[in-house]
């Protein structure tokens, strides 16, 4: 089995053919979590994990908080209020296994010294309601992080919450930092446009995700459109790096996986 740990099926880049490849990955035994990032994909990540027998999980993605921020081609609903409430609900389908999208993301920046001091500290509070929730709940954390390592690792240092640092771009020095706080590392096709050899050669095996992100981050020589079935490619160059078979990166992963998520994979459900 191939577990891939972070990807967006619900996205309208699926609308023309989800079925299809639904039927595809389940016939050739892949698992996957769907991921929300605010709650209208939410309760579509839960929809499809509880009528295939995947999983999912629900959170409010940084970007996906109202700002004064603009950003060409959005098309996503944001929200002004973390809704607790509705989150938790969602939460109470068996098929959710982690909360998340969530984190920090300070790469754009909206114009003005104190819209982007507002935005910073919004997306921290937000952040913060969040890992309430994963606590109360006991649910592990899928975060998102980008050019904020500092103020994560401030954050998480506080708190007893365990995860995954999805599509993990910072430092071996940070990476140690997470690892020490008992977070696992997702490695993605990002590893194919930046230099992450240091990071994957530093992080044990058994402290390594894969994911896809997909519908983005497709690999070298795959459609443009990415999809679950590139984590072989991801698994294959992870290996490399660290002189292992990539079938070894695919029953590892998939075993953390399993351990960090409690995933009790059950038999998926072909589509008739």
């Amino acid at each position: 089995m191939i577990i891939d740990t972070h990807a967006h099926l619900n996205f309208s880049e699926f609308n023309k053919d989800r079925d299809l490849l639904i039927k595809d990955l389940i016939k050739k035994d892949y698992q996957i979590i769907n991921v929300g990032t605010n709650i209208e994909s939410s309760k579509e990540c839960v929809k499809l994990a509880e009528k295939y027998g995947f999983y999912a999980s629900v959170g409010l993605h940084p970007l996906n908080i109202e700002s004064s921020l603009k950003i060409k081609g959005e098309a996503e609903k944001k929200e002004s209020v973390f809704d607790y409430n509705t989150y938790k609900k969602l939460s109470q389908s068996k098929s959710v296994v982690a909360i998340g999208e969530i984190g920090l993301d300070y790469w754009y920046k909206p114009k003005g010294k104190d819209r982007r001091a507002e935005f910073i500290e919004k997306q921290k509070a937000f952040f913060i309601n969040q890992i309430d929730l994963a606590e109360e709940l006991n649910l592990p954390l899928i975060i998102h992080c980008r050019m904020a390592f500092n103020d994560l690792i401030e954050i998480l240092s506080k708190r007893n919450t365990k995860g995954v640092i999805h599509c993990f771009t910072g430092t071996v020095e940070q990476a140690k930092e997470l690892l020490s706080l008992g977070y696992y590392i997702g490695i993605n096709g990002i590893i194919f446009k930046m230099d992450l050899k240091d990071v994957i050669q530093f992080v044990p095996i058994d402290k390594i995700l894969i994911e896809t992100d997909c519908p983005y981050l497709s690999p070298p020589d795959f459609e443009e459109r990415n999809n679950p079935f590139s984590l072989e490619l991801i698994a294959e160059e992870i290996g490399r790096i660290k002189n292992i078979s990539k079938e070894e990166v695919i029953i590892k992963t998939a075993d953390n996986a399993k351990s960090i998520f409690n995933l009790l994979i059950p038999p998926l459900t072909l589509l008739k």
